[in-house]
């Protein structure tokens, strides 16, 4: 039986399936060039070098006026005014917060009514209006009392004396962040499903119970960011605090500047760095704290500092090792 034209082909002419026709390192696949990222990357390492090549080198900053100011102990002090003032009004507002927050979502329309009313209040007003109308308090108020209600009091309190300038500090800024905090609290709470809350009813929990081993959890995954960025801006409006002669720590450098006007630039670079330090701090322990709360929600947890730094050591390692094989 004869094989039609062209049908045998010699062992010599068919192609091997297994040889390659270009050699490993040839069919490497290559990365997707990207000019316009690094000339981004360019322009901008050349912005970020005249700043600092700025600041180094302008004598208008004064670097050795800011090494002398730094630690000195009346900055210290400020500071440790502003962490003190700064922790209290954290607690107290984010307490406040979640009373409010349980107010606004309660069954009773006064309580309703009133929460909605406080956080459109606080939200509206400046907070150095706050301050400052707290700290003149005693000229509406000379004493309070505690009684029944119009009726006889029991305990009277000179207002003047109760109000310490660290007091109307503490409760104005408490007063504001508390109506901050409610929202906070109150959008976590509504980000929780509500089959949660359904099947939570369903098992006939009781309502407190409810809240804090069920949904508060889940909440906090939405409120920590949240909030701790609340967080931060409490912190720098801890500053307003030297309006009600508070010293805290823009205040003694607004202080000392008033003292030595010819170090001002320097001074308030020492209150600059002081905040960038604070603000740092609480940015780390959101991280910390929004890691803790992921377990559970993803599958990997996000990488620490130190684990993404051990990682890319190990990359590098890696590529160097297969470049040096080829």
């Amino acid at each position: 039986m004869s094989e039609p034209p062209g049908a045998a082909v010699s062992l010599a002419e068919a192609p091997l399936a297994d040889t390659p026709s270009k050699p490993p390192a040839a069919q490497r696949v290559q990365p997707l060039r990207r000019p316009g990222r690094w000339i981004a990357t360019a322009a901008v390492l050349v912005v970020v070098a005249q700043i600092l090549h700025g600041l180094a080198t302008n004598p208008f900053y004064q670097w050795d006026r800011f090494r002398y100011w730094f630690l000195r102990p009346a900055v210290l002090d400020g500071l440790l005014v502003t962490l003190e003032v700064a922790a209290l009004s954290a607690v107290l507002g984010l307490l406040g917060g979640v009373l409010l927050a349980l107010a606004r979502q309660s069954g009773s329309p006064v309580l309703s009514a009133v929460s909605w009313t406080y956080t459109w209040l606080f939200r509206s007003v400046p907070l150095i209006v706050v301050l400052i109308f707290l700290y003149n308090f005693s000229a509406l108020y000379k004493t309070l009392s505690l009684g029944i209600p119009f009726g006889p009091a029991f305990v009277t309190f000179d207002e003047s004396k109760l109000a310490t300038d660290m007091t109307v500090a503490v409760v104005g800024l408490s007063l504001n962040e508390a109506a901050y905090a409610a929202e906070v609290v109150r959008g976590g709470v509504l980000s929780v499903d509500q089959g949660q809350h359904e099947a939570a009813a369903a098992l006939g929990l009781p309502r407190g119970y409810q809240f804090t081993r069920i949904v508060l959890p889940q909440a906090l995954r939405s409120i920590t960011p949240n909030y701790v960025n609340q967080l931060i801006g409490l912190v720098k409006s801890t500053s307003l605090v030297f309006y009600v002669s508070l010293l805290d720590l823009f205040g003694s450098v607004q202080t000392m500047g008033s003292t030595y006007p010819g170090d001002i630039v320097p001074l308030l670079l020492v209150a600059t760095v002081w905040y960038l330090i604070l603000t740092s701090a609480v940015s780390v322990v959101q991280f910390y704290v929004e890691r803790y709360f992921a377990r559970g929600a993803t599958r990997t947890l996000p990488p620490t500092p130190l684990q993404k730094a051990r990682a890319g050591l190990a990359a590098l390692r890696a590529r160097a090792g297969r470049e040096a094989a080829v």
